[in-house]
């Protein structure tokens, strides 16, 4: 090859490292141009102060049932797990991208804040995917300077739709620069993300099948499980955007990091199996943890559910006589005599007087 052609492909070459850090740079610009764009078109729109709900769905019980049974997700809450795995590709990870949120209505229940929510929530995901921490003015980029007295509210709303698919919560990161990080609920390998690299967390996943298992009575059958996760679209064998290949992920993954129980059915003939929580669940979450979070994407409280309410405030009355059991006593014990004991005594001091004979003169 000449010369000349020679240098001009090097020239053309780009450095990894060099290409991922123009990558990440241009994907929070990308998001920070679609918020200004978005501003420029909505302008005229006036921003009233209305309160815009988590999404949530009715409860799937009747009037004529005996308890109410909290749904583990609802319609909106996986229309927004396929849109944000359509747009976080794990075979794309390293390509410069911020997911389309699609055009919004302009309904009754839709706003401006909304909006605004909604381009934050790609910020803060494309920096968690990118293992970034996520910095105040970057959010101040997406918010427009006119709605920066709705600061916290506009995060609160982006936040908390975050946690409802994720598990994830957004946490004020101890630093000079005012920073923000999306943490794990729960202390999965890699912040929920189970495996070492990029990707989004798992944990939204695993506490969906640990509040699956509680409202099976605490213990499932893997036929259940996946009729579950199929509403989810994610089915055994075809590797899912999100959490790779599944059945890998809760049978052997979650598995050996024990926060899952995978064991025959007794007696089963052909074998059947079946899930429940393992060692490490107990350990970091709870029964009215997870009630917390089922009852959130419901868009309810724990103690709309009695039923399962009364079980997990049993769970946590035995967890905590377990802790008082297994603390060790600290008080200290003076070990006082018998009354009958003899009591020793010092004899009295004897004072000695030195003699001088009287023949000898001082």
């Amino acid at each position: 090859m000449p010369r000349s052609k020679k240098s001009k492909a090097r020239g053309g070459e780009k450095h990894p490292e060099a290409e991922g850090k123009t990558q990440s740079c241009g994907g929070a610009q990308a998001i920070a141009a679609a918020a200004a764009e978005e501003e420029s078109t909505t302008s005229s729109l006036q921003c009233k102060d209305t309160t815009q709900s988590l999404p949530g769905a009715e409860s799937c019980s009747t009037p004529e049932e005996p308890r109410r049974v909290p749904t583990i997700a609802t319609t909106a809450v996986f229309s927004r797990r396929t849109r944000l795995s359509e747009a976080f590709n794990s075979q794309h990870e390293h390509r410069v991208f911020a997911y389309e949120v699609p055009p919004f209505t302009e309904t009754p229940g839709s706003n401006c804040l909304t909006r605004k929510a909604s381009l934050l929530e790609q910020l803060l995901l494309y920096k968690y995917n990118m293992k970034q921490l996520i910095m105040k003015e970057d959010i101040l980029k997406i918010i427009h300077r006119s709605h920066h007295d709705r600061f916290a509210e506009i995060v609160k709303r982006a936040s908390e739709r975050i946690e409802l698919i994720f598990a994830v919560d957004l946490k004020e990161v101890d630093s000079v620069v005012p920073c923000y990080n999306l943490v794990s609920k729960l202390k999965l390998p890699n912040n929920g993300r189970v495996r070492a690299g990029r990707g989004l967390p798992k944990t939204g996943l695993l506490m969906n099948l640990l509040g699956m298992i509680f409202l099976k009575g605490n213990c499932a059958t893997e036929e259940d499980i996946w009729k579950y996760l199929g509403t989810m679209r994610v089915y055994a064998g075809r590797k899912h955007l999100i959490y790779g290949e599944p059945r890998k992920l809760i049978t052997k993954d979650l598995v050996r990091l024990k926060y899952l129980e995978y064991r025959q059915v007794a007696n089963s003939d052909p074998p059947r199996y079946e899930f429940l929580w393992g060692p490490k669940a107990h350990l970091e979450t709870s029964k009215m943890k997870v009630l917390e979070f089922l009852a959130k994407v419901n868009d309810a409280v724990p103690s709309d559910f009695p039923a399962y309410y009364e079980e997990a405030l049993r769970d946590e009355e035995e967890k905590a006589q377990g802790m008082d059991a297994a603390r060790p006593d600290t008080t200290v014990k003076v070990n006082t005599p018998p009354k009958d004991t003899l009591s020793i005594t010092t004899p009295p001091m004897v004072k000695y007087v030195k003699f001088f004979p009287p023949d000898k003169k001082i």
